[in-house]
């Protein structure tokens, strides 16, 4: 069910965007989300509006926080969807912001200057809806699957395109109100490009900027113990979901044939393909998809929904 839609905030030409700042946490990195606080309150301009929700555990006693941070500790673990679902709802309740930026709570600002970047490229893009960060390890590297385009192109251009990173992006709420809330049955695994699909069928942009950065530990996607199974579950919902229906043996075929060329461990393998299956025999309604001429502006950015 899509959220109730809220009015955005009046503002004139002279107004700064408000932001709200959703970070998820699990409890166990107690020194990197102390960290994370003070770059995001050290930030330029006006304050943001923080939020940090624990996913089912209670949190160890923080330090004093500024008045616009504060913590909420939700009963269970809504996932990752499910829980930035509640921190968007958190900030509609109390008062609501023109922008959503997403952080993971290992990660760093290391610049003064991000929010006032971000805050200038809504202004400037009235049809920018979603702004993924460039993501860096300690000495300024970013892997590959952290460049949201093919082959891992330049991490150090700048430009659009047709997904963004789920540890450090921002959103403009506008196209929260209008394309719904992260698909929280998803769990974990390719919420991002779910939003990202919806999004863009609904004519708005998407940008990575290689000068917003998050610094964040170097590792491995795999660490998560449901990686290989939800990945393939939530493949198989995507394509189910947003596809035109003959797209969809053709990207599931790609990324099938995409898995086994990575030759993953057989345990992983073996979860992997139990999640395949589990997307297909489940529904994950609901089915809307996207428009041919979408389609063809993915292809045309360099990512056509089949690969």
């Amino acid at each position: 069910m899509n959220p109730p839609h809220t009015t955005p905030r009046e503002t004139s030409p002279t107004d700064a965007p408000t932001v709200g700042v959703v970070i998820l946490t699990m409890g166990d990195r107690d020194k990197e989300l102390r960290a994370l606080l003070h770059s995001v309150t050290a930030q330029e301009g006006d304050p943001a509006t923080v939020v940090v929700l624990a996913q089912g555990v209670e949190l160890p006693v923080l330090p004093v926080l500024p008045e616009h941070v504060a913590v909420v500790e939700l009963p269970e673990n809504l996932g990752i969807p499910g829980g930035r679902n509640a921190g968007v709802r958190w900030l509609r309740e109390h008062g609501g912001v023109d922008i959503v930026l997403v952080l993971d709570d290992d990660g760093l600002l290391p610049r003064t200057d991000t929010l006032r970047l971000v805050r200038e490229a809504f202004t400037a893009n009235p049809r920018l809806g979603i702004v993924g960060f460039r993501i860096a390890d300690e000495n300024g590297h970013s892997q590959r699957r952290h460049v949201p385009r093919l082959r891992g192109a330049d991490p150090l251009l700048s430009g659009p395109v047709t997904t963004y990173l789920g540890g450090a992006h921002a959103i403009r709420a506008r196209v929260i109100d209008e394309v719904g809330e992260f698909p929280a049955p998803f769990f974990y695994a390719h919420e991002e490009t779910d939003f990202a699909w919806r999004a863009l069928d609904a004519g708005w942009d998407i940008d990575y900027r290689a000068d917003l950065v998050l610094h964040h530990p170097r590792t491995p996607a795999s660490r998560h113990a449901v990686y290989y199974r939800n990945t393939a579950r939530n493949r198989v919902w995507l394509a189910k979901r947003h596809l035109p229906a003959v797209l969809v043996p053709i990207y599931l075929a790609s990324w099938a044939a995409y898995t086994l060329a990575q030759r993953p461990p057989m345990a992983g393998l073996r979860s992997w393909w139990a999640g395949f299956f589990e997307g297909v025999r489940t529904a994950c309604p609901p089915r809307r998809p996207m428009r041919w001429r979408t389609v063809w502006r993915m292809t045309r950015l360099g990512r056509p929904p089949v690969i």
